[in-house]
């Protein structure tokens, strides 16, 4: 299968990378398209590939084709490539707020595939949620799957306005845990610890934290009640979250996201 990922940006080439990396797909199958001469002269020399410039180089022979492209660009993609695409091909967009119906009509094409991958992707750790329209076969939904689990789990939904939805928590998601660190980051270094200390206290709390969740089947309140002796240290740090409605304000900044990407979609 030759894989064409168009769009030569940091989701691009973790795509193009963790396909190599885990033998799914194979180099002289890979074909990177971008716009600007001086990224392509840089991705050219990365070994993932061949780069392309031109679309009509390579948007007819590939068989999965990417769309790894910023969504206000995606229209004016769609007319630079429409001519070039065929019925049998299949197009994985990432592209937020980008809904498969635009793809289809844009391309005028049917098998699309819409993905929300997020950052941890680069290291192998992401969470993406996908969809797809009827047309896409059952075979070509697995290959599919198995690309996008090279960079770490995958979700499924029937539904593609969960897509939105999972914008709103894994994709935009990994920014509301750093904010958090950030804060806790900061509250020791008011405590007397040094910078570095920090980072060590809270990336290596965090990180511990997520792999025993990950390692049970115990709830997060479970895990709370385990931690947290009554009158104790815990207690009194989230007594203070409550009354001060940091729970509420999480889940409205979440909302928050999902209306900006459904907005986006609109637009």
């Amino acid at each position: 299968m030759k894989i064409l990922i168009i769009g030569g940006g940091n989701m691009g080439m973790t795509y193009a990378q963790s396909f190599l990396r885990s033998h799914i797909a194979e180099k002289e199958n890979m074909m990177i398209l971008e716009k600007s001469p001086e990224k392509a002269d840089e991705l050219s020399k990365k070994d993932i590939g061949a780069v392309y410039g031109k679309p009509e180089d390579c948007v007819p022979t590939a068989d999965l084709i990417i769309l790894a492209v910023k969504p206000q660009d995606s229209a004016a993609l769609f007319g630079v490539i429409r001519h070039l695409v065929h019925p049998q091909q299949v197009f994985l967009s990432i592209m937020a707020g980008v809904k498969m119906e635009s793809i289809a009509k844009g391309l005028g094409v049917e098998k699309v595939i819409r993905a929300m991958p997020n950052l941890p992707a680069q290291i192998g750790m992401g969470m993406t949620a996908f969809s797809s329209s009827d047309e896409v076969t059952r075979i070509e939904l697995v290959t599919v799957q198995n690309l996008l689990n090279t960079t770490g789990k995958t979700l499924y939904v029937a539904n593609e306005s969960l897509i939105d939805a999972a914008t709103a928590i894994s994709g935009s998601g990994p920014a509301y845990v750093w904010f958090f660190m950030r804060s806790l980051m900061e509250a020791a270094r008011e405590m007397g610890f040094s910078m570095s200390e920090a980072e060590l206290l809270v990336g290596q709390t965090f990180l511990g934290a997520t792999e025993l969740y990950n390692a049970t089947n115990v709830s997060c309140d479970t895990w709370i009640e385990r931690v947290c002796s009554r009158g104790g240290t815990t207690e009194a740090a989230l007594n203070t979250y409550l009354n001060n409605a940091v729970r509420a304000d999480i889940i409205e900044g979440a909302m928050a996201a999902l209306n900006r990407a459904e907005e986006l979609g609109r637009n």
